[in-house]
């Protein structure tokens, strides 16, 4: 009998066998980036697990919310992604890329991955691994689609059950916890709700309300949420929403900027008389001795015993907290969404915004490592928040490309584009994955691709060595660094001992270097004890996998006759 712990374990053939990725770089393709030349915004064309690779380096620790929509493993050839795929490769595709995933976001970073039932227990058990156990993980359901038309027709026929719903689940390092849960809506609107504010943004009012909600708020917060009263335009509701097609949504969608008046206590009357008396402003926050907060409408009469002046906006009282089984959003009829076509694999831009709201704020990093058609750049970027997307298919150009170059312009006023006052701005660069390093030559011997100039080789094997790239403007052999006193020098020419010598004369008493050349004259490794001299490529194979370009795991996708012949062995059955 044995005193070790055993614990459960998801295992499948291959599990155990080790990627050696290389950590390639990106190349800018400045001809596609789109907007703001700083924007740090990036869209990669590649291989995902080799991009995540690429990125890790200088992201690691830095992602704040990321969404992933992988495939979901299931007959759907005929469709952008074909992803029927044996179930141990399935886990093999997904375990190193969750992996990196894992290195990438924050402490109280967050990663959601949607999925359907076909991997969906897998999956939780391969995140359970990975996010050290389940009391790291939290499962969603959300409904994706509607209990009519002819699924319901074929299946009833059938006699099976229609699939309406997909998961999402949720995993962060030390709990699920810290999450901002969006409200939904109650069934039915309150008329007292009457007040429509204008003049001013969803996000302007966002701060007034957590400088509401925030008992550590200092008197600075409240004069910075006072200048933002101050520009309140109240107008009727009636007259606002007049000639509107779906007026109770569109009252719901509007929830934040509708409010109703109410009475106070006699004590908070008090303070808001005192404050009316010596300001003109039409309305301002008053602050309770029991530290609570209240927007007042200060256009009331001073006489009057307990007028109606506290304000309470509509989002606040007409909605319920969020579960965890989602049945609000509108997941079908998506075509338009975006302005291009992705029929059978779009995810609804609320849904995704709901997900980056629930763990980021503005300037947070989002990534997606399964962009598609660019759902969540394109969320990320109306939402004010960085972005990082990634997608291998040729969609990359045809979907994402167009469609966030539409956000850019704000012509793009689909989706959330409304709900969060979307006008346009930003920008992002365009990244092409970079060719392996090495290449073999005719005779079998791996040499420098050709494709890599002196810049790229140089950026590269920073990447490898684990040194940052950051050319120096004025040493020429400072082209990295891992710490402020080691530096690395890449070169494809021949080094001399009298060039060792000069580059010593220009180093600092606890400086070290690395120098990487293609070649160097006898003597040059032990010349200096604070200058290694080591030869490219040698020194760098045994390190990784060169000349792979797709761990897709050689997956053969199904023609249009092996998808039909699919179908033709399933209407058998």
């Amino acid at each position: 009998m044995t005193n070790k712990r055993q614990k459960l374990e998801l295992t499948w053939i291959g599990k155990d066998e080790e990627i050696k990725l290389e950590p390639r770089i990106l190349i800018e393709d400045p001809a596609k980036s789109y907007g703001d030349p700083n924007s740090e915004n990036m869209l990669i064309h590649g291989d995902n697990l080799l991009a995540l690779k690429a990125l890790e380096q200088d992201f690691a620790g830095l992602i704040k919310c990321i969404y992933i929509d992988p495939p979901y493993n299931i007959d759907a050839a005929g469709v952008l992604y074909d992803d029927f795929i044996e179930h141990s490769l399935w886990l093999s595709l997904m375990k190193p890329r969750l992996e990196i995933i894992y290195k990438l976001l924050q402490e109280d970073g967050l990663l959601a991955v949607q999925i359907d039932d076909n991997e969906f227990a897998k999956l939780y058990l391969l995140l359970a691994e990975v996010f050290a156990g389940e009391k790291n993980l939290k499962t969603i359901v959300v409904k994706m689609s509607e209990a009519t038309g002819v699924k319901m027709a074929s299946t009833k026929k059938a006699g099976s059950i229609p699939k309406l719903k997909e998961y999402i689940i949720l995993a962060k390092k030390n709990g699920i916890k810290g999450l901002k849960l969006e409200n939904i809506q109650k069934e039915k609107w309150d008329q007292e709700y009457k007040i429509y504010i204008d003049n001013v943004t969803f996000d302007e009012i966002e701060y007034v309300k957590q400088v509401m909600n925030d008992e550590s708020r200092s008197e600075t917060d409240i004069q910075k949420a006072d200048k933002i009263c101050a520009k309140f335009i109240y107008r009727s509701l009636s007259e606002v929403s007049r000639g509107n097609n779906n007026l109770e949504q569109w009252k719901y969608d509007n929830a934040w900027r509708i409010v109703r008046t109410v009475a106070t206590t006699e004590s908070a009357k008090k303070i808001a008389d005192l404050k009316k008396q010596t300001t003109n402003k039409i309305n301002f926050l008053i602050e309770t001795s029991q530290k609570k907060a209240y927007l007042i409408k200060a256009d009331y009469n001073l006489e009057v015993p307990q007028p109606r002046i506290k304000l309470l906006f509509a989002d606040l009282y007409l909605t319920v907290a969020i579960g965890d089984l989602w049945t609000d959003i509108k997941t079908t009829g998506l075509d338009s969404e975006g302005g291009v076509d992705f029929k059978k694999s779009k995810k609804p831009e609320a849904l995704i915004k709901r997900i980056i709201t629930m763990n980021s704020e503005k300037s947070d990093f989002i990534l997606d490592s399964f962009l598609g058609s660019g759902t969540t750049a394109a969320v990320a970027h109306k939402m004010g928040r960085k972005w990082i997307g990634i997608e291998l298919g040729d969609h990359a150009n045809t979907h994402c490309l167009p469609r966030l170059k539409s956000v850019v312009d704000g012509i793009d006023q689909s989706g959330v584009s409304k709900a969060v006052n979307w006008k346009g701005g930003g920008g992002f660069k365009f990244y092409n994955l970079a060719p392996s390093l090495l290449r073999k030559d005719s005779f079998g011997n791996f040499v420098i691709d050709e494709k890599y100039n002196a810049n790229m080789l140089a950026a590269a094997m920073c990447k490898h060595e684990g040194f940052k790239y950051s050319p120096d403007e004025t040493l020429y052999w400072k082209q990295g660094k891992s710490t402020e006193t080691d530096y690395i020098f890449v070169t494809t020419g021949f080094v001399t001992i009298e060039q060792l010598d000069s580059i010593h004369a220009q180093m600092k008493e606890n400086d070290s270097l690395l120098i990487c050349a293609k070649s160097y004259a006898p003597g040059c490794e032990k010349h200096f004890a604070n200058i290694t001299v080591k030869k490219i490529p040698q020194m760098i194979l045994g390190k990784c996998e060169f000349g792979k370009d797709n761990y897709d795991l050689n997956i053969i996708k199904a023609t249009e006759e092996e998808a039909e012949e699919s179908n033709e062995v399933q209407d058998e059955r």
